[in-house]
């Protein structure tokens, strides 16, 4: 059965995850327009014919007049705010950013008619897990705003979804990394918290060092062990995830996005120095609020659910393809 390519609103699609999503979605012929406010975004990440909205996802009006001068029947939704620490600093901006806007989007997905949403959401809504690898059935406890404010969009997506005729589909990401293997977009942010990207920084001279934020975890190297996805096969999910929103209208899904291996800081910080033939300077600092010692997911629930099988799931090529851009945003900055 050929799933009909319906037209999809990418929300936050100028942004790291989203931007890769909208490529995914071109790559296999699916319609596709953006919204983003391109507060973190760029427009140049929007490829070409893509059909670009610059503004808010809570302006209703806007988003009534998207759905419907593009004939929207779904939306992927990416646009908020991702940093831990900044969310522990300013959890307003997060409830503000991550659920007040959330429910208006959704909102605006019930009046324009939009069956089907795929919401980008976080390990971070498990907190500390009570075992690892991580179910997605685990008791959801966040440890910090970030994880509250998506487990809250999670929550009112399914109550949407028993009132209303839609169907949705969470995915928990684990740790998002790397960057489109044909370098048409990357992490690209300034300022990323993100440890890959930190680490390719300082190996092309942007920084002088690499933080490690704990050494005392309970782990074999005391550093915090982390589940790394690429962010390409993150994308290729998203689109599974799709066509199984629109094959099975009547079911909803929450699935972990990860690879069910962990790394801690100190083997990623060993890659970057395997990859790049160098030694990146590190400097040891106390941990940081909100982080939890360790999160692996266990993916057994996607690869049952979805024809979706990781196709980068090397750590080495994961570095790979992030130095790749690195180096390619270094030549776009004229550094």
């Amino acid at each position: 059965m050929t799933t009909p390519k319906i037209p999809v609103l990418v929300t936050g699609g100028a942004g790291y995850i989203g931007s890769h999503a909208v490529l995914a979605l071109l790559d296999a012929g699916w319609p596709v327009a953006v919204i983003d406010n391109l507060t973190t975004g760029f427009r140049w990440a929007i490829p070409e014919g893509v059909a670009f909205y610059q503004g808010d996802i809570a302006d209703q009006e806007l988003v009534a007049r998207i759905i419907q001068e593009q004939g929207i029947k779904a939306i992927m939704h990416f646009a908020g705010s991702v940093v831990v620490p900044e969310s522990v600093e300013n959890p307003l901006k997060y409830y503000e950013n991550n659920t007040v806007k959330s429910r208006a989007l959704i909102e605006s997905a019930v009046k324009g008619g939009v069956p089907h949403i795929i919401f980008s959401s976080t390990a971070a809504t498990y907190g500390t897990p009570e075992q690892v690898p991580v179910t997605e059935d685990m008791r959801t406890q966040p440890i910090n705003p970030y994880g509250w404010s998506k487990l809250m969009t999670e929550r009112m997506l399914a109550d949407v979804a028993f009132a209303h005729p839609i169907n949705y589909c969470a995915l928990r990401y684990f740790n998002v990394a790397g960057a489109d293997p044909e370098g048409r977009s990357g992490q690209s942010t300034a300022g990323a918290t993100h440890l890959i990207k930190v680490a390719v920084e300082a190996a092309t001279g942007k920084r002088g060092h690499v933080s490690v934020f704990g050494t005392d975890y309970d782990t074999p190297d005391g550093t915090g062990i982390r589940d790394y996805i690429h962010v390409s096969d993150l994308a290729a999910a998203h689109v599974h995830a799709l066509e199984k929103l629109i094959e099975e209208p009547e079911k909803s899904h929450i699935m972990n996005c990860g690879y069910s291996r962990g790394f801690s800081v100190l083997e990623v910080l060993d890659a970057v120095d395997r990859v790049t033939n160098m030694t990146i300077a590190r400097r040891m600092e106390p941990r940081r609020a909100g982080d939890p010692g360790e999160l692996v997911s266990d993916n057994r629930t996607i690869l049952a659910t979805l024809p979706w099988r990781p196709q980068r799931d090397q750590l080495d090529v994961i570095v790979q393809d992030a130095l790749a851009w690195e180096r390619k945003l270094a030549e776009r900055q004229g550094a």
